[in-house]
């Protein structure tokens, strides 16, 4: 069962309305299957790297990029970047402002089709997360699994994934260089067995609150049993 937690540490009201990051669609429709995946996405949207754009805007809907830093990001070539950009921008999809000497670009949500296209990227990015955890279930006794970071558009976190249990570093490296491209990006993780979570939480650990208390997606959760 999946739980969302606020920064609070509550769990959210199951029939409140959606939240700006699309969390709430997110947490429910991981526990369907989905008619969308990068492929169709490539298939709609013509190119890989207009699907990266669309998943960084529409899903960081509030936050400004300038071109090279959108490069690093999505991890393709800035000439194809810069094209990319100048034709969303001219559909109305993006908007950009000028300063200190940079082009910033940021969606556009007064853009007709906003949310549908939102809703898109965000189901086919539930796919992904969803085939993602089926992968990591198996690759060990896992007795806490918590998505945060990268998975709550929280770029201030430190890590991605808090796995407690038994599982191979090594084969989740793999795992995760795997699913590297899917993500575009690298996700960051910590791993530590069950005695070492709960010592950490008994003398207050620093690093392990600052993930207990952020906002995250709870995909397994044994640790009373």
């Amino acid at each position: 069962m999946l739980f969302l937690y606020n920064n609070s540490g509550k769990k959210a009201n199951c029939f409140s309305p959606p939240d700006k990051e699309g969390i709430f669609l997110r947490k429910f429709a991981l526990k369907f299957d989905s008619p969308y995946n990068i492929v169709m996405l490539e298939k709609i949207f013509g190119s890989r790297t207009r699907v990266k754009l669309f998943r960084l805007f529409l899903t960081n809907e509030d936050k400004e990029f300038f071109v090279r830093e959108i490069s690093r990001t999505i991890d393709e070539q800035i000439n194809s970047v810069r094209r990319e950009l100048t034709s969303l921008e001219k559909v109305g999809i993006l908007k950009s402002q000028q300063r200190d000497k940079k082009k910033y670009y940021k969606a556009n949500k007064n853009f007709e089709l906003f949310q549908e296209l939102r809703s898109l990227i965000l189901k086919a990015r539930v796919t992904q997360e969803r085939g993602f955890i089926q992968s990591i279930k198996k690759l060990g006794n896992i007795r806490y699994l918590a998505l945060t970071g990268y998975f709550m558009n929280n770029t201030e976190q430190e890590v991605d994934l808090l796995i407690v249990g038994d599982i191979s570093r090594d084969k989740l490296n793999k795992l995760l260089a795997k699913f590297k491209e899917s993500f575009g990006t690298h996700l960051r993780f910590t791993v530590m067995p069950h005695e070492e979570y709960v010592y950490r939480k008994d003398v207050t650990d620093k690093f392990l609150y600052s993930i207990i208390n952020s906002d995250k997606i709870v995909v397994v959760d044994n640790l009373k049993g």
